[in-house]
């Protein structure tokens, strides 16, 4: 009997009031889920941004000055993409091995993660990240501090083939097989816009630096310049007769350069897009890309195991192989 006493006398000590367990539960209780998603970026204005390049405007070599430095073996399948660091001496490449790897002569850092083959690499405007395309219909977001993979984008039907970054590096662009280019805002991790004019696959994507213009091309044949803020189609660019491959900007002037399947290069001015101002010819096989010097003066062109640099208005002319 006093056995029993002192055990009630003890649990009665021990064991926690309806208040403590009220109060313990309330502590318990899991915090409740909130809706709110990541806060969506801010396009900058377009106006009084400096244009990275026009201080170089008047700085090219000449035909004579160029020479093969360097020569990589980089990856055991074809290269699909290269990039140059904005800041530093280093060079990214992506590869059918579904692989990008980082060089400085020699190789400083890869990355796997894709499920297919890389179409495409871009790197962020500090240098800090790069994106890449991919025929697993993902662009993914590399950073290079954490050595991994930090965001998969996700929402093309097809594979995807190119990316930009908008130079405030909020923004990222995308193009793909399905015949869209998407535009992915970097911090609320979501697709901004859908664009949906071209009826064919889109070929390659870039924004004009320190731009909100997009420009964008397809296998149907057309180039079509964009207001990014709006997802609207502001120029389309006719006069090649078979699919477009590549177009590209010029950073310090107002034109634009654009290569197809038959070889043809035309450049454009954004102002007069009725007809290209010069065009040239580097058939009968596909050209494949081309790209606008610093001062807007010089295009390379990219062919049959070829590169080729012209004055940008005189395509015809005889360059640099």
């Amino acid at each position: 009997m006093l056995l029993s006493f002192h055990r009630e006398r003890l649990q009665s000590t021990t064991d926690p009031t309806p208040a403590q367990v009220k109060e313990e539960r309330r502590k318990e209780k899991p915090p409740a889920k909130t809706t709110a998603r990541l806060k969506d970026s801010e396009f900058p204005p377009c106006s009084g941004l400096p244009r990275a390049y026009l201080e170089q405007m008047n700085s090219h070599k000449s035909f004579a000055s160029f020479s093969l430095a360097c020569s990589i073996r980089a990856h055991q399948q074809p290269i699909s993409c290269i990039d140059l660091h904005p800041r530093k001496l280093i060079l990214v490449s992506a590869s059918d091995d579904s692989t990008w790897r980082l060089w400085v002569g020699e190789m400083l850092l890869t990355g796997e993660g894709h499920s297919d083959w890389l179409s495409g690499c871009s790197f962020h405007p500090d240098g800090s990240k790069l994106a890449t395309t991919s025929g697993d219909m993902t662009v993914r977001l590399w950073d290079f501090s954490r050595g991994c993979c930090v965001l998969m984008l996700s929402g093309h039907a097809q594979p995807t083939w190119a990316c930009s970054f908008h130079s405030c590096g909020h923004f990222l662009a995308s193009c793909s097989a399905d015949r869209t280019a998407k535009l992915w805002d970097l911090n609320s991790q979501r697709c901004r816009l859908t664009l949906r004019q071209h009826t064919a696959s889109v070929n390659s994507v870039c924004f004009l630096p320190s731009s909100n213009l997009l420009l964008t091309c397809s296998a149907d044949k057309t180039i079509a310049l964009w207001d990014a803020r709006l997802g609207v189609c502001t120029t389309t660019f006719l006069g090649h007769y078979h699919p477009c491959n590549h177009a590209a900007f010029s950073s310090a002037t107002s034109m634009v350069a654009s290569c197809d399947s038959s070889g043809i290069v035309n450049t454009w001015d954004m102002r007069k897009p009725t007809s290209p101002m010069a065009a040239g010819d580097t058939g009968p096989l596909s050209a494949n890309q081309v790209a606008f010097n610093h001062s807007g003066k010089m295009l390379s062109q990219t062919f049959c195991n070829t590169c080729m640099i012209t004055p940008a208005n005189q395509l015809n002319n005889s360059g640099t192989q």
